[in-house]
C-alpha cells in the first residue's frame, strides 16, 4: 500500500474533530429511504463508525444505532432503514456506492454493509444516515490486487484493552502512524466486575452474562475517543480471546465450572458472541449460531502477505494443569478442521510473507530457572504436541511470522523447531504485542526483577518489556521492519509515545533481529 497523500494527512489531523460532529445534511441528499414508524432520538451514532476485513474489491462498513449506549442502546423495538454512502474523496463529491441497510432490533440495531465492486489498494470515505441524522465520516482502504507483488503494507498489532486499567492512549499514536489496517488479536473488552479503585470504572453491577449486559460493556468501550478515532480511520481485522466471554474459557468449559453449569455457560457464550458480532466490522459469515461463531479466516494482501486469523478458544481442549498433561497428544488448540485449514493455507500460499494471527503466545515461556520446565498452560506451551508439529512444518513455509497478544507484555522471539533442543533450527519469528491498557502502568524495576532471571532459560527471547502500547510493522518483499511503540502512561487521557525497540525480519532468513 502507498504512503498517505496530503489529503489523507489532512483527514488524519482532523480525525478527532470529525468524530465529534457529523457533516451538514446539505452535503448529502440521496433519494428518500422508507421511514420507520417512530422518529429516532438524537445521538443515534454515539458509537461511531468502523470498517474491516479489506478485500481487493470490498470492505465491511459498520455502525450501530445506540442513542443510550450504556442502557441497552435506547432504540425502539423497530427496524430502521439506514442509508450508507461510500466515496473516493472525503467531501463525497465522487460517490461510488450507496444503498440502504436495515438496523434490526434482534441484532442490537447494528449495521454491517459488505460493499463490493471497489478498486484495489485505494482509500475510500464512508458515512451513514438514519432518519435525517448523519454519522461521523469514516475512512477505509481496500487490499491490493490479488496478483500485485510489490508495494508495502503497514500493519498495527493491538490487543488487551482493559477499560478499568487505563485510557486507550496508544491509539492516539497509532492514528498518527497511519496503518493500512489494524490487527486486533483479542481481549477487546474485559468481563470483570466494576472496581471502585479502577482508573475508569466498568459499567453495570457485575460481570456480564446476558446479551444486554454484553452490549452495554461493548458500548462503554466504544465510547473511548482514541479507540473510536482509530476505528474511523483504518479498517480492522479482529479476532477474540478469552475476556470477550470469560477468563481462560476453553471450548464450552468456563473458568469456574463449579460456579457456571454447562447450560448456563453455553447461554453466556451465545450472548457474548452475538454482542461481539454486533460491535465488530465483520462479514455475515460471522453471524453466530447460538454458542458458535465462525472467526478463523484468511485475508490476502496481493502476493506480499497472506494473513491467517486463528480462533484459539472455541475448539481447544480444556487447559492442562501439569507438564505431563501439556505433553499429551490429545491436547488440541485449533481442533482438527481448523488445524488442517491452517496447514493447507501455509503450504499452498503464493505470498512472500505468511502471517498467523494467534491470540496467545506460540514461543516457549519456561518459567522455571535452571533444570526442568514450567509452562504457562493457557498459551501454546500447554498444547505441546500440536504446537511442535506446526513448528516442524514451519521449516517448509516461506517466511512464517506469528502475531499474538494476551500476555500484557512485549515479547519478541525466534520460533524454534524444537524448544527442547537449544541447537534446533530457527523456523520463524513471533511478535507478542503488549497490551493497550491491561495491567496499567507497571513498575519496570519489579518487572525486570521477575523476568530477567528467566532469559538464560529462554534464549529465543529478543525483546521483553512491560510498557503499554502496540507494534507497528512495515512489510515489504525484502523484509519486515517492526517498531515497538509505547506510551509513558495510561492513567490519564493523554500520553507521550516513543519507539522502544526496532526489529527486522529478513525475507527467507528465519528469525528476528534487534536493529
Amino acid at each position: 500500500m502507498n504512503a498517505p497523500s496530503p489529503d489523507r494527512r489532512r483527514f488524519l489531523t482532523a480525525g478527532a474533530a470529525v468524530l465529534g460532529a457529523a457533516a451538514s445534511a446539505q452535503l448529502w441528499l440521496p433519494s428518500p429511504a422508507r421511514a420507520a414508524a417512530t422518529p429516532l432520538p438524537d445521538g443515534v451514532f454515539a458509537l461511531g463508525v468502523a470498517s474491516g476485513d479489506p478485500l481487493p474489491d470490498g470492505i465491511v462498513l459498520w455502525t450501530r444505532l445506540a442513542p443510550d449506549p450504556l442502557n441497552g442502546g435506547g432504540m425502539p423495538e423497530e427496524v430502521f432503514p439506514v442509508e450508507w454512502e461510500l466515496a473516493e474523496d472525503e467531501r463525497f463529491r465522487r460517490t461510488v456506492r450507496r444503498g440502504t441497510a436495515e438496523a434490526r432490533p434482534e441484532l442490537g440495531h447494528s449495521v454491517h454493509v459488505d460493499v463490493r465492486g471497489l478498486r484495489p489498494d485505494r482509500p475510500y470515505w464512508y458515512r451513514f444516515r438514519a432518519d435525517g441524522r448523519l454519522s461521523p465520516t469514516g475512512r477505509t482502504r481496500t487490499a491490493p490486487h490479488a496478483h500485485q507483488r510489490g508495494g508495502a503494507l503497514r500493519v498495527a498489532l493491538a490487543s488487551c484493552q482493559n477499560w478499568q486499567h487505563g485510557y486507550f492512549t496508544p491509539y492516539a499514536d497509532m492514528l498518527a502512524q497511519d496503518p493500512d489496517f489494524v490487527l486486533f488479536v483479542g481481549d477487546y473488552i474485559y468481563e470483570s466486575a466494576p472496581s471502585a479503585t479502577a482508573v475508569r470504572r466498568h459499567e453495570g453491577k457485575g460481570e456480564p452474562y446476558t446479551l444486554e449486559q454484553y452490549r452495554n460493556r461493548y458500548a462503554q468501550y466504544r465510547t473511548d475517543p482514541d479507540l473510536a478515532a482509530m476505528h474511523a480511520n483504518a479498517p480492522w481485522v479482529v479476532t477474540f480471546d478469552d475476556h470477550e466471554v470469560d477468563n481462560d474459557w476453553a471450548g464450552e468449559v468456563p473458568q469456574d465450572p463449579d460456579k457456571q453449569s454447562h447450560d448456563a455457560f453455553v447461554a453466556r457464550l451465545a450472548a457474548a458472541f452475538q454482542a461481539y458480532y454486533e460491535h465488530m466490522p465483520v462479514r455475515a459469515s460471522a453471524v453466530p449460531t447460538g454458542p458458535h461463531i465462525q472467526m478463523y479466516r484468511r485475508l490476502e494482501f496481493g502476493r506480499l502477505a497472506r494473513l491467517n486469523v486463528l480462533d484459539t478458544r472455541q475448539f481447544r481442549t480444556d487447559q492442562a494443569t501439569t507438564q505431563a498433561g501439556a505433553e499429551s497428544p490429545s491436547m488440541t488448540m485449533l481442533g482438527a478442521e481448523q488445524k488442517q485449514w491452517l496447514r493447507d493455507g501455509l503450504r499452498d500460499s503464493p505470498a512472500r510473507w505468511n502471517l498467523i494471527a494467534s491470540q496467545i503466545m506460540m514461543a516457549e515461556t519456561d518459567l522455571l530457572p535452571g533444570d526442568g520446565k514450567l509452562w504457562y498452560y493457557d498459551a501454546w506451551d500447554g498444547y505441546q504436541v500440536e504446537r511442535n508439529s506446526l513448528l516442524r512444518e514451519f521449516a517448509d513455509v516461506r517466511n512464517p511470522v506469528v502475531l499474538s497478544g494476551d500476555r500484557h507484555l512485549t515479547m519478541v522471539s525466534d520460533l524454534k523447531e524444537d524448544f527442547a533442543d537449544p541447537d534446533s533450527d530457527v523456523v520463524g519469528a513471533e511478535f507478542v504485542g503488549t497490551s493497550v491498557s491491561s495491567n496499567g502502568d507497571q513498575d519496570e524495576a519489579a518487572f525486570h526483577a521477575q523476568w530477567d532471571p528467566l532469559k538464560a532459560d529462554n534464549p529465543h527471547w529478543k525483546v521483553i518489556d512491560c510498557h503499554r502500547g502496540y507494534h507497528l510493522f512495515d512489510i515489504r518483499r525484502d523484509g519486515i521492519d517492526a517498531q515497538v511503540r509505547v506510551v509513558d502512561t495510561v492513567v490519564g487521557p493523554q500520553a507521550t509515545a516513543s519507539t522502544l525497540a526496532r526489529l527486522r525480519v529478513e525475507s527467507d532468513e528465519p528469525g528476528v533481529q534487534v536493529v
